[in-house]
Parts: structure tokens; sequence; C-alpha cells
């Protein structure tokens, strides 16, 4: 039975902003970056935008879809609206993947609160490019810090989950998301007026087609699936806290292009940056934690830009968090009949337990191995390479096989209320280029097809 007193949220913006808040996280400010600079810049880009209308914009509807029908989590939703048939693996599969992304992004999520710190306490100051990064390694391979700022950031999301989904999630997106839009564009205005910043902007916007290939196209589709939030459960359960008279594919588009929009001004923040003090964009994984101090000590008015950074970066990170919490809590509630405080107490606690040995595999665990990978490592590649595409892939083949044209027809269009112009291609997209598109980056994440 649906519960009486199920929470939902109260209008279109709390929806927009929570749901964009889910999608909008390190993986736009931190990993498009310098994804794009590993993959041709605009040539990434062009493609990137592509697969987020093409396909994110449907997977996500799906989500919405059949959060939505159901009126439940997403391990309930498939239960109710596929009873005594295995499709709720799906759910579960959703849950597994919530609590293995939570361990290991409040690891990363804590970093940001560390480099907060050292903005505020001007800790950047005097330190060359080879000292910051030593002082990063450092920092990443203790046992003390880290695990403290990780619990911290652990504590925040359950603060805001524990309060309910009007209450908490809905009232801090709506001031989580346009602090973070305002910081954005106060960081790209800098960026931009930095001298040389005209080749970042250049390499941003001005697509090599010759660097157009497979492989850029498909860890394009992988970014903007990572970046949607599509596959781990997130989405169907914010779904089913959206109101039957919403139209959920302006709701998609909107959060699609809030989602996109913040990735773009993320590459607008830091490329030009980049090329103005002649730093390699291909830089990767440590573009945020090392290039950027030794940029901002070197700008003009560095020490206040990289307070509003770290700060950004924490906000973008805490609006992701909050969506992957209550993933695990709406389960524990609906399914194990818990109440929201307990359900939130043993989630975040939980999952902060296995977290710690998340945080630990860059330091006392760093030997410690499962399959050739950290601890962190066998999190992240399970369900960027496992969990998340191939949920994505049985959630749409769920929605345009099994449940049919009827279904999505009747909650597009809410019930035959409102036209949806676009209704026939969304079939046919959620039917057959999806799950074909899906699957491609799926196997070639796997190492099964090499292009």
């Amino acid at each position: 039975m649906v519960p009486q007193e199920r929470d939902t949220f109260s209008g279109k913006f709390g929806i927009i902003a929570a749901a964009a808040g889910s999608a909008v996280g390190l993986g736009n400010i931190w990993r498009f970056p310098y994804v794009a600079g590993e993959n041709g810049g605009g040539a990434f880009l062009l493609v990137y935008l592509s697969f987020i209308f093409v396909i994110g914009v449907p997977v996500m509807l799906s989500e919405f879809v059949i959060g939505r029908k159901a009126q439940l989590n997403a391990f309930g939703s498939f239960k109710k609206l596929a009873p005594d048939k295995p499709w709720y693996i799906i759910g579960l599969m959703g849950i597994v993947a919530a609590f293995l992304i939570l361990a290991f992004y409040t690891t990363i999520a804590g970093w940001t609160l560390e480099y907060l710190y050292q903005a505020l306490t001007n800790g950047f100051n005097g330190k060359s490019s080879d000292e910051l990064r030593a002082t990063f390694e450092s920092f990443r391979s203790g046992s003390v810090k880290p695990i403290i700022w990780q619990l911290v950031f652990m504590g925040l999301t359950a603060a805001i989950v524990l309060a309910g989904v009007k209450k908490g999630i809905e009232k801090y997106a709506k001031i989580l998301m346009p602090l973070l839009v305002l910081l954005i564009i106060i960081m790209s205005i800098r960026s931009v007026t930095l001298p040389g910043a005209a080749k970042g902007l250049e390499f941003l916007f001005k697509p090599d087609f010759s660097k157009i290939t497979w492989k850029v196209a498909l860890e394009a589709l992988g970014q903007a699936a990572f970046s949607l939030s599509i596959g781990m459960g997130a989405l169907i359960t914010y779904g089913s806290y959206i109101q039957k008279d919403n139209k959920l594919t302006t709701t998609a588009l909107q959060v699609s292009i809030a989602d996109t929009s913040i990735a773009i001004l993320a590459g607008i923040m830091i490329f030009p940056a980049v090329f103005a003090f002649n730093i390699d964009p291909t830089e990767g994984f440590g573009l945020v934690f090392i290039v950027l101090p030794n940029i901002f000590q070197q700008m003009v008015g560095g020490y206040f830009f990289s307070i509003l950074f770290f700060i950004l970066l924490a906000v973008a990170a805490l609006t992701s968090t909050i969506s992957v919490l209550e993933v695990v809590v709406a389960y524990f509630v609906e399914e194990l009949k818990m109440t929201r405080k307990v359900a939130t107490l043993v989630g975040a606690s939980s999952i902060a337990v296995i977290g710690v040995f998340c945080t630990l595999s860059f330091g006392p665990l760093s030997e410690t191995t499962l399959f050739g990978k950290t601890i962190f490592g066998l999190f992240d590649w399970t369900t960027a390479n496992l969990l998340l595409p191939f949920g994505a892939l049985l959630i749409v083949l769920f929605l345009g096989w099994y449940l049919g044209k009827k279904v999505i027809t009747d909650e597009l269009t809410n019930g035959g209320t409102i036209k949806v112009r676009i209704l026939g291609a969304l079939v046919f997209i959620i039917k057959f280029i999806a799950p074909i598109a899906i699957s491609l980056v799926f196997l070639y994440s796997l190492g099964i097809i090499k292009l």
C-alpha cells in the first residue's frame, strides 16, 4: 500500500531545483571540464550536447514516468508496476548503486571542504605547482583529516534529507541551486576577463571535427548519462514526488537545460583560466585540486575567487548527495517500514562506515585491492561501468517494451489532458535508439568492443 501521508514537491520550481540539483554535481564542475579537455574540447562538447537532448532527456523522462506512475521508491515502483515479475531487480540495482556511489562520492565531496578551509586560511599562497601537488597527495593519503571531512559532509547531507521532501530536499534545493548558478556566473566572468582567455573559449567552442572519433562519442554519451544521474534510481524516486498535473516533458527539458548550462559554464570558468596561465587542458583528475589553486594565487583577487570556487564545488556536491541518500531512505521508509528519522540515520551511518574504507583507499588501504582495484576504484568502476549503464538500459527496456506506449502516452499527456508534440519521437527513442546507444556505452566501458 502507498503511504497515506506521502510527501511531494510543492511546485514547479521546487521540482526543477531538486531534480537539477540531483543532476548537477561534481560530474559537471569537476569531471566535465577534464573529460572535455582530454577529448578535444569543442568536438567533445558538440557530441555531448547532442546526446544530452537525443538520449538523455528521453531516458530521464523514462525514470520520471516510472516513478510518478507508481508513486513509490525505485524498488517499490518496479514491484508495483510489474507484480510477480523479476523487474524489481532494476530497483535493487538502483539502491545498491546509490549506496556505493554515496560511499565514494562523499570522499571527493569531503576534499572540497578541506580545500575550502585551505582557501579561507590562504593555504595556497606562495606554493609552487609541485608543492600544491605534494600537498594534495599528502592530504588525501592521510588517515584523519579526509575521514573527518567525509563524515562532516555526510552529516550535512543527512540533516537535509532528515527534514523530508518539502521541508528538507525542496527547501534547500531552492536555496542551493540559485546560489550555485550565481557563483559559477561570477567565476566565469572573472575567467573570461583574464589575459589570453580567448584561447580557452576557442578550445571549448570551436570544434575540430577531425577529433570526433568513436571513442569521443562514447565518452560523451557516458558523461551525459553520468551528468544527468541516469540509472541510479534518484530520478525515479524524485519522479514519485512529482504531482500528477506536472508536465513531465517540460520538466525533463528544463532540468536537462539547467544541468547542461552549468556544465558549459564550468568549461567557461575553467578553460580560459587554464589557457591564460599556459596549463595543459588534458591535466585530468588533478585539474580542480592542483591546477586551479595554482591559477588562483596568480590571479588578481585570487584569494576571494578561490573561496568562491570551493564553496561552489561543495554546494554542487551537496545537491547531488542529497538525492542519492534519498534513494536509500525512501526504500527504507516504504519497503522496510522505518520512520524517516531512523531510515536516514541507518542509511547515512552505514554508508559513512563503508565510505571510510573508500577514503582510506588513497592512504593506509592503498595497497588493499580487489580485482586489481582499490576499494574506492572498485566502487567507482562498478557503478560507472556496470550498475548505471545496465540500470539505464533495463529502465528504457522496461518502459518501452513492458509497460509500452499506452503508459508512456498516459503519463506524458497527463491522462490525455495536454498535448505532447514530440510524443512519437520520444516513444521511438525510448524503444529503439536509447537501448542501442546505452548498450554501446556499456560494452565499450567493459572493453568488449574497441573502437
